[in-house]
């Protein structure tokens, strides 16, 4: 990895941060910086001794979307160029969105545009309260198209009709209000918030965090049917006869810690 980005793993928490640190165009990424956040979660999720993914930024911005370079690049791109490029950023949202390790955005800034895509395929946001949030694409004549599954999601579809069309700046209150952020805090209580966030979920089990990820990604939105109330019987069925299910269930009997909290 370049100084682009930074990876830095805590052994002892199971935590893994991915730092944007390109300071300087307000972490704005490029292409380069979309294939190292790809990668960067790919390896993190596969790796054992990872049980949460925090990613954060430095300087005053979180995140300002695409960099002003690669947007003049892209200017003169043919349509092909466009749909490869556009292929390339889709890749990381949904990798960070299908990470099987439980992903939790660290903002500590505005965010913009792209920006918006990276905070809405984290599973779990945290904003200060003087971040700004903004959908700015209708601007310059562009739309919010490949972020917009996961911004959709996190915001709503009511919000979206809004702030999709207006390219209005919003606080990090009403971010809040509408669900796209789960917490708002004072800077000074950033980490500390982001520390109990992840605490809970490394002293969870492994495997039933992994699963209960998609059990959410599965099942909102969906109709009730018959279908699947089968796949989530299939999954309760499935989870208890698992190892892990079985020794929470044991532990908690027996008044213990799980295995999975023992060093």
């Amino acid at each position: 990895m370049t100084s682009d980005i930074r990876i830095d793993v805590d052994v002892d928490s199971h935590v893994a941060t991915i730092t944007l640190s390109r300071p300087e165009v307000r972490n704005a990424f490029n292409d380069a910086v979309i294939a190292r956040l790809s990668e960067a979660f790919v390896q993190l999720g596969e790796r054992a001794d990872v049980r949460a993914i925090v990613l954060a930024a430095e300087g005053p911005a979180f995140c300002a979307g695409a960099d002003l370079n690669w947007m003049r690049r892209m200017a003169d791109y043919t349509r092909e160029e466009n749909l490869a490029d556009a292929v390339q950023l889709a890749f990381m949202l949904r990798t960070i969105y299908e990470c099987p390790k439980p992903t939790v955005a660290r903002v500590q800034g505005d965010v913009y545009a792209g920006g918006m895509g990276l905070v809405a395929a984290c599973d779990v946001a945290v904003s200060v309260d003087t971040a700004h949030y903004c959908l700015s694409e209708v601007k310059l004549g562009l739309i919010p198209a490949t972020i917009s599954p996961y911004v959709i999601r996190a915001m709503g579809p009511r919000a979206a009709h809004r702030y999709f069309l207006t390219a209005e700046r919003f606080g990090a209150a009403e971010a809040l209000r509408m669900g796209f952020v789960h917490e708002v805090v004072p800077a000074e209580q950033l980490d500390g918030k982001v520390g109990e966030i992840v605490r809970a979920l490394t002293s969870a089990s492994p495997g039933a965090v992994r699963e209960c990820k998609k059990l959410v990604q599965d099942v909102a939105g969906r109709d009730i049917t018959r279908l699947l109330i089968e796949r989530t019987v299939e999954g309760i069925a499935d989870i208890r006869a698992s190892d892990e299910g079985k020794e929470g269930v044991q532990s908690f009997l027996q008044k213990r810690k799980p295995a999975w909290l023992n060093p």
